[in-house]
C-alpha cells in the first residue's frame, strides 16, 4: 500500500503508486539470492526514488548500484542478485517524490537459518499434483480396501511420522495453479498464477521479472549436491519447471527446455514426457520454433539419453541422464499398464512407470557423496481430475504411493538419512458421496447410494499388487465434483479417456460421449464460468506427510512456502556458501 503526502503532510489522493518486490512479509533463507525492485507508477514529474534497508541507503547496504529505468509510465529501481547474509528482521522503505509530493511504501522481510535436530543427507520431495485429501482417500480405498468400517491398511505415505495442513494460495489469488504453488515449494516465496521463481513486475517481458533463488540452485551452489527432476507430465510442465526456471509465463515451454541446460540449476537426472520441446522444428512432432536439438546438447554435456522403458533400465547409473518417454504427457497407469489401447498410447508402448523412474533416478543421484535433492511428481492425478476421471486419477495416486514406498525402503537401507516429503500442490473439489450400482435397475442419480444404502465398493485386488484388477466393479464409488462445466455422467469408468466438455464458439458444451453407447448419460449443469471445459482447482488446504531427519518441522497448519524452509533446514544449508 502506498501513502502520498503533499507539502505540510496533507494526504494526496493522486500521489504516485510505489510497489516493492519482494512483497511484504517475504521470507528468505540466510544467503538466499533474489532480485530487489521498486516500481513507481502514475508519478507526476518524478524527481527522486529513495530506498532504505533498516534506515541505510539500499545502494550502500547491498554494495551495488541500482539500475533505474522507465518504460510505459513505470519507473523501475532495481538491484539484482542480492542477499541477506544474517538472519533477522529487515525493514524496507521506498519513497518516490514527484511534483505532487511523496509516496512511501514500507515492507518487512524475515531471514532465517534454523538448525535441525538431526541433519539429512538427501531430500526427496514427492508432489502428488492435485492430490487433495479426498483424492488420497479414494486411492486408499481402492488400494487397501475397507472392512466393516476399518481400513485394511494405510498407504505408505500415510505411515509417515509427521503431518501438516498446507495453505496453497498465491499472492494474487485465493486459488492457485501448479506453477505458482510449486514455485512456493521451490523458493519459499509466493508468486502469481502462471509464474515460477519470480515476483511479477509491470513489464510485458515474461523473462525480466525479479528472480528468487530456488532450491535446486541453492543446494548445488552451497553444498555441491546432485539434483533430479522426475514427472509423469511433460517435463517442462508447471511443477517440474518450477524447480528450475524463472519466468512469468509457464507456457514458455521451449525456453524452459533450453533453460534446463543452465549450469546453476541443471539437473543430473531429468525423467518424464515432453520430447517435443527438445527436438528441432525440422523433426516430426516438434513444438520448437527453432532448429535447436536440446537432446543432443545434453548429450554433448555428458548426458546419456533414454526414450523407452527398456533404455531407461539399461542406462548407466554412473552418468547423468535425460529420459523423455512421450512427446507430451506420459500415459496414465490404467492406459499404460492395464488397458494398453494402441489408439490411446499412440505409438508409445514402452513407457516406464513412476516407480521405474524413481528407482533409476535415486540410483544415479545416490552416487554423489554430497547428497541429492529430488522432486518426483505424480502429475496426472491432477490432469485426470481436471477431466473428471477419478478412476485414472486414483490409480496414478496409487502409483505415486508405490514410488514413495520404494523411497522409504531406500532410506532405511541407507541409515535413514533422507528426508521424504509427500504433498499436493493444490486441491480439487471432489468428494465421496457413497457408492454407485445398478443391480436393482436404478440408474443415474437414483443409483447413487447414500448412508446405510451405500455399503461398500467391490474393488478386488487378486494379485495383491495394490492396484484393483478392475477399475469398474459392479459396486463402485460415487464421486462428486464441486466445480465443473456442463457434462454428462453415467457414474461409471470411461474405458476410453473422454473430456467432460468441448469448446464451441468460446463456450463449453457438454460432451455427449461420456457414456457407454455414446448417447445416454445424465446431464449435470455446470457451476463455473461457461467457457471452462474442465473441472478446476480448489482453494482447499492439502495434506503434507513427512519422515526422516528434519520431519519434525512439519506439523499443524502451515503456509506452502514453509516447505522450502523445512527442506533447507533439514539439509543444514548455509546460503552464504559458494562451492
Amino acid at each position: 500500500m502506498s501513502f502520498g503526502f503533499a507539502v505540510g503532510g496533507v494526504p494526496n489522493a493522486e500521489a504516485a503508486d510505489v510497489k516493492v518486490l519482494p512483497i511484504d512479509r517475504a521470507k528468505f533463507w540466510q544467503g538466499q539470492q533474489f532480485d530487489f525492485e521498486v516500481e513507481v507508477k502514475n508519478a507526476e514529474n518524478l524527481k527522486n526514488i529513495q530506498v532504505t534497508i533498516d534506515g541505510q541507503d539500499a545502494e550502500k547496504y547491498f554494495g551495488k548500484k541500482p539500475v533505474v529505468a522507465a518504460e510505459a509510465g513505470v519507473t523501475s529501481y532495481r538491484i539484482n542478485n542480492v542477499a541477506f547474509d544474517k538472519k533477522g528482521f529487515y525493514k524496507v522503505a521506498a519513497t518516490a517524490e514527484d511534483s505532487l509530493g511523496k509516496s512511501v511504501e514500507k515492507v518487512n522481510f524475515t531471514v532465517v537459518r534454523d538448525a535441525p535436530k538431526e541433519k539429512a543427507k538427501n531430500v526427496i520431495l514427492f508432489v502428488g499434483d492435485g492430490m487433495s485429501l479426498q483424492a488420497k482417500q479414494v486411492a486408499r480405498i481402492l488400494s487397501k480396501g475397507i472392512t466393516e468400517g476399518k481400513y485394511n491398511d494405510k498407504l505408505a505415505m500415510e505411515k509417515m511420522s509427521n503431518m501438516a495442513l498446507i495453505n496453497t494460495s498465491g499472492y494474487d489469488s485465493i486459488v492457485t495453479d501448479s506453477a505458482n504453488s510449486a514455485s512456493a515449494y521451490a523458493t519459499g516465496n509466493k508468486s502469481v498464477v502462471n509464474a515460477m521463481g519470480v515476483y511479477a513486475d509491470s513489464t510485458k517481458d515474461v523473462f525480466d521479472d525479479p528472480k528468487v533463488e530456488n532450491i535446486t540452485e541453492i543446494v548445488k551452489r552451497s553444498k555441491g549436491m546432485s539434483v533430479g527432476i522426475v514427472s509423469t507430465a511433460n517435463i517442462t510442465d508447471a511443477t517440474p519447471a518450477a524447480m528450475l526456471a524463472h519466468t512469468r509465463r509457464r507456457s514458455e515451454a521451449n525456453y524452459i527446455a533450453a533453460d534446463m541446460l543452465t549450469p546453476a540449476h541443471r539437473p543430473d537426472v531429468i525423467l518424464g514426457g515432453g520430447s517435443r520441446q527438445f527436438i528441432p522444428v525440422t523433426t516430426p512432432g516438434s513444438k520448437r520454433k527453432d532448429k535447436r536439438d536440446i537432446i543432443q546438447e545434453f548429450i554433448t554435456q555428458g548426458y546419456q539419453f533414454a526414450g523407452t522403458a527398456t533404455e531407461l533400465k539399461s542406462a548407466n547409473s554412473n552418468k547423468p541422464l535425460l529420459g523423455l518417454f512421450n512427446t507430451d504427457n506420459m500415459n496414465v497407469y490404467i492406459d499404460r499398464a492395464m488397458l494398453k489401447d494402441p489408439k490411446v498410447l499412440q505409438g508409445f508402448k514402452d513407457q516406464p512407470g513412476l516407480v521405474d523412474m524413481t528407482k533409476k533416478a535415486i540410483d544415479i543421484l545416490d552416487k554423489n557423496p554430497n547428497g541429492f535433492f529430488a522432486m518426483i511428481e505424480g502429475a496426472c492425478i491432477d490432469k485426470q481430475l481436471h477431466t473428471m476421471d477419478w478412476q485414472r486419477s486414483a490409480y496414478d495416486a496409487i502409483e505415486l504411493d508405490k514410488a514413495v514406498e520404494y523411497a522409504q525402503k531406500y532410506s532405511k537401507e541407507h541409515g535413514d538419512n533422507t528426508l521424504i516429503i509427500v504433498v499436493a500442490d493444490h486441491g480439487h473439489g471432489i468428494s465421496i458421496t457413497g457408492t454407485y450400482h445398478e443391480k436393482d435397475g436404478k440408474t443415474g442419480r437414483e443409483a447413487v447410494r447414500t448412508y446405510a444404502d451405500a455399503g461398500w465398493p467391490t474393488f478386488v485386488d487378486a494379485d495383491q499388487d495394490g492396484f484393483p484388477d478392475n477399475p469398474d466393479p459392479d459396486v463402485t464409488l460415487a464421486v462428486q465434483y464441486a466445480n465443473h462445466p456442463d457434462y454428462y455422467t453415467n457414474y461409471r469408468f470411461q474405458k476410453t479417456p473422454t473430456p467432460p466438455a468441448l469448446s464451441e464458439n468460446g463456450k463449453a458444451i457438454a460432451n455427449p460421449y461420456r457414456s457407454p453407447n455414446g448417447k445416454d448419460g445424465e446431464f449435470v449443469p455446470g457451476n463455473i464460468p461457461s467457457d471452462e471445459t474442465q473441472e478446476v482447482h480448489s482453494a482447499d488446504d492439502v495434506v503434507l506427510m513427512a519422515q526422516g531427519p528434519g520431519a519434525d518441522y512439519f506439523n499443524g497448519v502451515m503456509d506452502n512456502t514453509e516447505v522450502f524452509f523445512g527442506m533447507l533446514r533439514a539439509l543444514g544449508v548455509d546460503g552464504n556458501q559458494h562451492k
